[in-house]
Formats: C-alpha cells, sequence, structure tokens
C-alpha cells in the first residue's frame, strides 16, 4: 500500500465515524484554521517570499486577507448553511415536509497551485471543512518553500488524520489521483485539468476545475484611458503577471494604442519605480523554466515598454507589446507572465468576434462609459466573469460564484459557492401515514376521473410562505371585523340611556 493510499484510507475512516457531523466540531476547525493564519503570518510571508520574491505585505494582501475573510464568514453563516432549505409544493404535498438538506460529500482532493499557494489552496479547504468533509491537501511541488510550511505546521492546528497534507511532484500527483474520492478539486492549467478530469471519471467522481485561459481586455476608445491604464497595469503586473484571472492583452482602437503605451508605461513607473527589479513590491518568474516560456513568447513581437530581463533571478521587467498580430506566438497560450499584448481592432464590433472565436476565458473585462457597450458585450460573449471598468476585484467578492467555463474550468467557490460545491443536497420528503383517501388517486385503477385530480393536485405549485401571509392577513382581518362588530354591539344602547 503506497503513503498515498495509506493517507487517503485514513482520512475516509476517520470521516466514516462522524464526528465532522456536528457543526461545532466544523466551526472549532475553522477557528484553528484562522489561529494558523494568524501565529505563522511570518512563516507563510517568509515562503512565499522565497517561492516568489513577494514583499510581506503583498503576501497579505494577496494570500493571507481573503483567506481571513473567507474563515469568517464561514463561521458566522455555517448554521445558515448547513441548515434544511425549504422548497416550494404542490398541493398534493403541501402539508408535508418537504426540504434541502446539504449533507458532507465525503473525502476531498484539493490539489492546489503556485502562484499564490496559499490562497488556492485552502480557500477550498474552508468550504470543505464548512460543509463537514475530510480533504487531503495537496499543495504544489512548484512553491516548494509554501508547501513545506504547509506540511509542517497545518497539522499542528487541524485534526490530521481528517486534513492531512501530502507533498511530492507528478508522481505523487498521479497516485493520489488513482485513489477514489468524492470530490476532486484542481486549480492550474487546463492541461492537467483534462488528467484529473480523466482519472476522476474512473471514481465517477465530481470535479472542480478552476483553470485560466486568455482573459481579454477592451478599451473603449471614449472612455477615461487614464483611469483605465491605471487598472490594468495593476490588474496585470501584479504577483509578476502570474494571475489567473490577470488581463491577458488588450483590445483597442489603433487610434488610442500609443496613449495606452504611455499610459501603461508612465503607471509602472509610478508601482515598480524606474527599476522594477531592484523594486521590492514587484516579484519573480516562479521557476527558470517558466522564465524560459515567458521569454519565447516574445518572439516576434514588437516591445513598446520593458523587455528587460535576467535569467539569474528569474526577472522579467513589466513588458508592453504593440502592433501583436492575433495568430502569433504570444497569442497561442495563456502567458502567466509580465507581458501585455496590444492587438488593434476598428470597433467593438470585431472585438467581439475576436473574442467569441476563442475559447471562453475565465474574465472578460471591458472598460466603458457607455453601459449600453457593457451590456452588449455581457449579451454576446461568454465567460467564467465579466468585470467592467476594473480588474481582479470581483475575487473578492464572496457573494459571487469564482469560477470558469468551458476550457477555463468549471464549478466554483467562494462563501456559500464553496460550502455547496463539496455538499450533497439530499431530497427530502416527510409525510405522514394519514389521509390515505387522498393519496387513493395515485393507485389503480387509473381513471380519467383520477387523472383530472392528478393534474389539479400535481401541477398546481404552492408557495407555502405567500400561502401563511395570506391566511395570517385573512386571520388579522377576521379579528378586526370581530372587534369592530363587538365595539358597535356595546355602543348601540349608550343612546337609549339618554333618551
Amino acid at each position: 500500500m503506497s503513503r498515498e493510499q495509506m493517507v487517503v484510507d485514513g482520512a475516509r475512516k476517520s470521516f466514516q465515524t462522524g464526528k465532522t457531523k456536528p457543526l461545532d466540531y466544523r466551526t472549532h476547525q475553522l477557528k484553528s484554521l484562522l489561529r494558523f493564519i494568524t501565529e505563522r503570518r511570518k512563516d507563510i510571508a517568509d515562503a512565499v517570499k522565497r517561492d516568489l520574491g513577494k514583499s510581506e505585505h503583498g503576501t497579505e494582501l494577496f494570500e493571507t486577507l481573503g483567506l481571513e475573510g473567507e474563515i469568517k464568514l464561514a463561521i458566522e453563516k455555517l448554521a445558515e448553511w448547513a441548515a434544511p432549505r425549504p422548497v416550494e409544493k404542490n398541493l398534493l404535498t403541501i402539508l408535508d415536509d418537504v426540504y434541502i438538506q446539504p449533507e458532507p460529500l465525503g473525502v476531498v482532493l484539493i490539489i492546489g497551485a503556485w502562484n499564490y499557494p496559499w490562497a488556492v489552496t485552502l480557500q477550498p479547504l474552508v468550504g470543505a471543512i464548512a460543509a463537514g468533509n475530510a480533504a487531503v491537501i495537496k499543495p504544489s511541488e512548484v512553491s516548494s518553500h509554501s508547501a513545506k510550511v504547509m506540511e509542517e505546521f497545518l497539522p499542528q492546528y487541524l485534526d490530521k488524520d481528517l486534513y492531512p497534507v501530502v507533498i511530492g511532484g507528478v508522481s505523487e500527483t498521479q497516485e493520489l489521483l488513482k485513489q477514489r474520492f468524492d470530490h476532486i478539486f484542481y486549480t492550474g492549467n487546463s492541461t492537467v485539468g483534462k488528467l484529473v478530469m480523466e482519472a476522476a471519471a474512473r471514481h465517477l467522481t465530481p470535479v472542480t476545475l478552476e483553470l485560466g485561459g486568455k482573459s481579454p481586455c477592451y478599451i473603449d476608445k471614449n472612455c477615461d484611458i487614464t483611469v483605465a491604464c491605471r487598472r490594468i497595469t495593476w490588474g496585470k503586473f501584479v504577483n509578476c503577471g502570474q494571475t489567473c484571472i490577470a488581463p491577458d492583452y488588450i483590445l483597442c482602437e489603433p487610434c488610442i494604442q500609443s496613449r495606452v503605451v504611455k499610459e501603461i508605461e508612465k503607471n509602472i513607473k509610478e508601482f515598480y519605480t524606474d527599476n522594477p527589479k531592484t523594486f521590492e513590491d514587484y516579484g519573480r518568474i516562479i521557476n527558470q523554466q517558466h522564465f524560459k516560456r515567458v521569454m519565447a513568447l516574445m518572439d516576434g513581437s514588437t516591445v513598446a515598454v520593458g523587455g528587460d530581463s535576467d535569467e539569474s533571478q528569474c526577472y522579467i521587467a513589466p513588458t508592453v507589446l504593440k502592433d501583436v498580430a492575433g495568430d502569433s506566438k504570444v497569442m497561442k497560450e495563456e502567458i502567466f507572465g509580465p507581458l501585455l499584448p496590444i492587438i488593434t481592432v476598428s470597433s467593438v464590433d470585431e472585438a467581439i468576434q475576436f473574442i467569441k472565436e476563442r475559447e471562453k476565458p475565465l474574465v472578460v473585462y471591458v472598460f466603458s462609459h457607455d453601459k449600453k457597450l457593457i451590456k452588449r458585450v455581457i449579451a454576446e460573449t461568454s465567460s467564467g466573469a465579466l468585470l467592467a471598468n476594473d480588474c481582479l476585484v470581483h475575487y473578492t467578492v464572496s457573494a459571487l460564484p469564482f469560477g470558469g467555463v468551458g476550457n477555463s474550468g468549471m464549478g466554483c467557490y467562494h462563501g456559500q459557492h464553496s460550502f455547496d460545491q463539496v455538499s450533497h443536497m439530499r431530497s427530502c420528503l416527510i409525510k405522514q401515514l394519514k389521509m390515505e383517501g387522498v393519496n387513493s388517486m395515485r393507485y389503480p385503477p387509473h381513471t380519467a376521473r383520477k387523472l383530472g385530480w392528478a393534474r389539479f393536485l400535481l401541477l398546481k405549485s404552492v408557495n407555502v410562505s405567500r400561502l401563511r401571509r395570506v391566511v395570517l392577513l385573512a386571520l388579522l382581518a377576521g379579528m378586526a371585523a370581530f372587534v369592530v362588530q363587538g365595539h358597535r354591539d356595546l355602543l348601540e344602547p349608550i343612546p337609549a340611556l339618554f333618551g
């Protein structure tokens, strides 16, 4: 038996004891996870600094702050999320208890990514714990320092049998994927995503795939280009461009391309100084393999801003490419680095057509004052999300489901969506052994009269809460009428006394 199989078997045995069912237990584990993030903040920041060259403040802003918010939300809302959810009834079931009961799926495998090694690995864990599951956590081996910190310290805070951490590379991940899970949550690229889905299919295991793709960014020539470029610059080059929802390329009309280049260049200098290489808040490419991949994407394109690099430090300067052709090398795959190509289009029509001809992205960005134009982009394109006049910030809204569509992924998470994603929504109907006369219409022999009653009782849905309000109003009206009539009866003898 492999180490991975032993870990999964141990998590399943621990889950089957039922100790994750009580909400108090889940809350305790969530509070312990929050304490882990708080007490090990320095260890986490040091690991991310060694992995990605990110500053301590950058790690808190983009990794742990959102995690804390998700955990606190789950603690606050857990009783509400886990409660039975009443549904609309028909007349046949109006006296029955009919509801949806969320229940844990079982053992969840979480395969994290290296670009935000804490946020994208532990946010799914929040949902798994809240929903009452066990979870095997597999951090990315590429962000090796973060993985080691997770392996060393997380078991000191969480139940180590229910929430084990497995580190290792491709072989360890492959061995994990041979095991049977009740849900697999993978964050990464679409190539590996297909392999994960293939492995899951052997056990009929459902999957959540948080992938990526080339997220387009259309700039309307009539918008505030200065503000638009400032927000795009931030969204593109944060974490050295290694963000799955970063704007991958710009679409704009030729008449504003030069100004867009100048504005982005100005913002790069403001955000990262004249020498980003020495600036604390500008990170590094994760390793030399990815450095070489990103550098090769520039072949055949014209550099308008940046272009500097240092392989020994895995450093690539914030770079803008102009007059990029749609079939160029940089447009063949998700960039996942600090390169921002600009493709010129004649109109919003051409921009929409350009987007529609390609795989569905994780997000579509559009910058415009024109609400009709924005609504048109929403109506005529498809993506995991659409964000108008800003970048990345939809990720911070827990009420919004975060996920892709088509080649950019399937399933979603954040807030209650995380809880629901790793829960089974169990249909429940509780009927009493009474009123058998009403049920007789469904028993043989089937007649036209019974069919008529069945049609009426089954096809007529009833909103019970609305019915309750109607009944309550009727009762109040009846009571009011009774009180008024009583007052009249009391007042009628008074004139006779003074007759």
